[in-house]
């Protein structure tokens, strides 16, 4: 069964959550601080105060309304989910996937012109019926009850595309966990999946560098991740002591999520809002906050360590559904040569951006967009 669904989060709730934020105890920082020991302190303050003067949550909550929201259960698990059908007479199913710390909002303008790509200067025949889940433990979806890992997301929500809504396949789209997804999909459910499109690599393949240039990137790789691994080590082990500091504190979540999308995005002077606004940061922390997700957002890392990490099987057979690689050059999880891609995947477009980073359909979505309807037109019709 498939249900309608509305975001309506009630005004106690929102009210407690400002004045969380309002109430916050400020404490010391370094005085080269920055944002070199994390979330830069001063910013911390005026986005704070931002969040309880100025922002309008209801604002974004009808932004997200705008479009056909429903709940589906799939393997025991309630999944949220965007389904904006397409313009045309048959437009191509594609699943749109986040990751972590992101949401549905990062799909939130790039869904329309996917859809209804006539609206927007474009062709009909490019249209999308666009379906974008908040994965499970994430947002507006239900919580399992422990931690699973992308392999099995990718099977419930390859079930949510071709056994709840009946599609026959699909192209499947993701960075950062939604990428792992992907590359699960196209692994295990060839036979629906036609094809898969990423903007981030995070698996690796079983066998490791074969040449010079490819151990030369696992080397710089490897230096440029320790100051990265913190976080995921942390939620990779022990969740929910992280939890027990979070789900309180509305500011906590906040900084712990702005810290990457500060080292993760393509910003011009180091200034995070060349790149986002603060009603778009607050769009997506929100997210968190307003479901108390928090904790089991941060599971996938621990259910991904628990299958097995970042490598494929021992036994991997390269992914032959056709792939699309999008490089964007400020992506946080460099990308290996192509030599070393083309061992996992099928790969039949690749391309190397000029700008962006991490969170690509945010911060690029013009490119994303157009490079996704390129390889539609070219390997998926």
């Amino acid at each position: 069964m498939i249900k309608p669904f509305k975001l309506d989060i009630p005004d106690k709730a929102l009210q407690e959550i400002y004045t969380k934020v309002k109430n916050y105890p400020w404490h010391e920082m370094p005085e080269d601080g920055g944002w070199k020991y994390g979330s830069n302190l001063d910013y911390m303050k005026e986005i704070s105060s931002y969040w309880v003067k100025d922002f309008d949550w209801r604002k974004h909550e009808t932004e997200i309304n705008k479009f056909s929201n429903f709940i589906t259960v799939v393997e025991d698990i309630e999944i949220h989910f965007i389904h904006e059908k397409g313009s045309g007479s048959n437009p191509t199913p594609l699943l749109l996937m986040h990751g972590w710390p992101g949401s549905i909002v990062e799909f939130l303008h790039i869904i329309e012109k996917l859809a209804h790509p006539e609206k927007f200067g474009g062709n009909i025949e490019d249209a999308f019926d666009v379906i974008a889940p908040s994965l499970p433990g994430f947002g507006f979806s239900g919580r399992p009850s422990k931690p699973i890992g992308p392999r099995k997301m990718a099977a419930i929500l390859n079930k949510l595309m071709i056994e709840n809504l009946e599609y026959e396949n699909y192209l499947a789209q993701g960075g950062d966990w939604g990428a792992t997804i992907a590359n699960w999909i196209g692994y295990d459910h060839s036979k629906s999946c036609k094809a898969i499109h990423i903007n981030c690599l995070t698996m690796r393949h079983p066998d490791g560098p074969q040449t010079k240039q490819e151990e030369e990137w696992q080397e710089r790789f490897n230096k440029d991740q320790i100051m990265q691994d913190g976080y995921r080590t942390q939620q990779a082990t022990k969740p929910q002591t992280l939890s027990y500091g979070m789900m309180d504190s509305p500011v906590g979540i906040a900084a712990w999520i702005i810290e990457k999308m500060y080292s993760w995005s393509d910003l011009k002077d180091n200034n995070i809002e060349s790149v986002y606004s603060k009603d778009t940061l607050l769009a997506n922390i929100m997210v968190y906050v307003v479901t108390k997700t928090f904790n089991t957002a941060s599971w996938i890392y621990y259910g991904r360590r628990e299958e097995g990490g970042r490598y494929f099987p021992k036994n991997f057979k390269k992914i032959e559904v056709p792939t699309a690689i999008a490089v964007f050059p400020a992506e946080m999880s460099t990308w290996p040569p192509k030599s070393y891609v083309e061992r996992i995947f099928n790969v039949k477009q690749w391309t190397e951006m000029q700008n962006g980073g991490h969170f690509a359909a945010m911060e690029q979505p013009e490119l994303l967009i157009n490079d996704i309807v390129k390889f539609k037109k070219k390997f998926i019709n």
